[in-house]
Order: C-alpha cells, then sequence, then structure tokens
C-alpha cells in the first residue's frame, strides 16, 4: 500500500494507484486538517487525484514524478486556493 500516516502527516509513498483512492479518503476524512505528505510519492493515478482535490487536504512535499510535481500539485493548490483551502468531508 502506498498510502501511509503517522501522527503528523498522511504520506503517499512510491506510484499511488487506484486501489490507493480509497485508503487516502478514509484517512482524510479521519483526520481533516492533516497534511498529506507528496515527498515520497511517484505518479499519481487519477483517481488519487480526485480524491485530494475533492477533500482539499493541505499538501507538503513535492513528488518524485515530474509531470506530478510539474501539472498535478500546481493544479491541487489551485483548487484548495479556490475553496478557501479546506475541502468537504
Amino acid at each position: 500500500m502506498s498510502v501511509e500516516r503517522d501522527e503528523d502527516a498522511i504520506r503517499l509513498v512510491g506510484g499511488c494507484g487506484v486501489e490507493d483512492a480509497e485508503p487516502l479518503a478514509v484517512l482524510c476524512r479521519a483526520a481533516p486538517g492533516l497534511p498529506v505528505d507528496l515527498g515520497g510519492a511517484g505518479p499519481l493515478h487519477t483517481a488519487v487525484v480526485q480524491v485530494l482535490l475533492e477533500l482539499a487536504p493541505p499538501l507538503r512535499g513535492v513528488p518524485a514524478d515530474p509531470f506530478a510535481a510539474a501539472f498535478v500539485v500546481p493544479a491541487l493548490e489551485r483548487a484548495r486556493a479556490a475553496r478557501g483551502g479546506a475541502g468537504e468531508v
């Protein structure tokens, strides 16, 4: 599994596939406001991106995947800012 939680963040590690979307959503809903650390993430499946768009958790770190770093993270940050910094839970 590519989704892990510790005391200060939810971490995405390695390639995050469709099977990681539901555990990510559960963790984000269980701990609203807990940041999602993308620093260890590789490519992000669109289902994972959709969870991040919908729930809009605070983000930190930059994924190793160049596409995610250049395009996905900025889009997630714009969406979070447009929602006033908090998503639906």
